[in-house]
């Protein structure tokens, strides 16, 4: 999915396009999906309406807890007359509604901040590896998707191209100092664990989620997305089960079909099935049912 408005693009990153508004943003939440790192040909419809929908609630549940960056969604294509002056207007892309919103222009922390409460992913293959998740001694004995004796912070770098680096808390202090450190820790902490409560009277799981960050006029705020399929691992309460691997309400058939089909992860990736593409949707919309208690629009 494409997106071209006669706007200064601000970014283009891999699945989500953010356009300058003057003091302000304009982020669209495409349906392009990535894996290891590299954007698929095939999209996935709903998608992007789900990652913008589904950022909007949290961060409408957790203001109180942390500030964030949200102004409004962009339900309606008439909002953006609100920001843009009168000779700057132009018909507006029926796209942009339920899948955009206005948003505070911050100064990014380039972090990106992990926090795991299971044992699962990269981490389970460390700990599977080495006995560390993110360099760290971790008791023995765990195993796969394991709830964790307490939350984990595993940061890494934020790379707009290629991978992200883990990197130490130690490390974050260094680049950022002990006392931002400390209240990205205390804060995200917060709404992490209000939303694994909240989730968990839903029937969801969420086994680990990445946050990011940025600072408005000095102060500490919430950005980009939160607690959605693509930033977070959700998983059915119901069908947990230790010491395997868990269905996820996100890209899982995407990923394991390219698993399956071989794929070096190298570009070009493999065009997806219907198959695929569908039950991936499903998916998506699916988290946003559960946890919002609503339909997708």
């Amino acid at each position: 999915m494409k997106t071209s408005l006669p706007l200064p693009l601000f970014i283009k990153g891999k699945v989500r396009d953010t356009y300058e508004l003057g003091n302000r943003l304009l982020i669209i939440a495409t349906d392009r999906i990535s894996t290891f790192d590299i954007v698929l040909p095939d999209a996935i419809p709903d998608k992007g309406s789900v990652l913008n929908q589904l950022s909007a609630f949290w961060f409408e549940k957790t203001k109180n807890l942390l500030p964030n960056h949200l102004i409004e969604v962009v339900n309606d294509t008439k909002t953006l007359d609100k920001y843009l002056p009168a000779g700057k207007r132009f018909p507006y892309p029926s796209y942009l509604a339920g899948r955009s919103m206005i948003v505070k222009k911050a100064k990014l922390i380039p972090i990106e901040w992990v926090m795991r409460a299971y044992l699962s992913g990269s981490a389970w293959e460390e700990y599977r590896k080495s006995g560390t998740i993110s360099g760290m001694p971790m008791p023995r004995g765990l195993k796969e998707s394991q709830e964790l004796p307490e939350t984990l912070f595993t940061p890494t770098t934020k790379a707009e191209t290629g991978h992200d680096m883990p990197i130490t808390m130690d490390d974050v202090k260094n680049k950022i100092g002990s006392t931002l450190t400390g209240e990205m820790k205390e804060k995200s902490l917060a709404v992490y664990n209000y939303a694994r409560k909240y989730a968990l009277d839903k029937g969801i799981i969420i086994a680990d989620t990445k946050m990011e960050f940025g600072l408005d006029d000095g102060k500490l705020i919430l950005i980009d997305e939160v607690l959605t399929p693509d930033s977070s691992r959700f998983w059915d309460a119901e069908k947990y089960k230790v010491g395997q691997s868990q269905p996820s309400y996100d890209k899982q058939p995407v990923r394991d079909w390219l698993v399956e089909m071989g794929w070096n992860k190298e570009p070009p990736a493999p065009r997806l099935t219907r198959k695929v593409i569908e039950e991936t949707t499903a998916r998506y919309r699916e988290a946003y049912r559960r946890l919002t208690g609503k339909q997708l629009n």
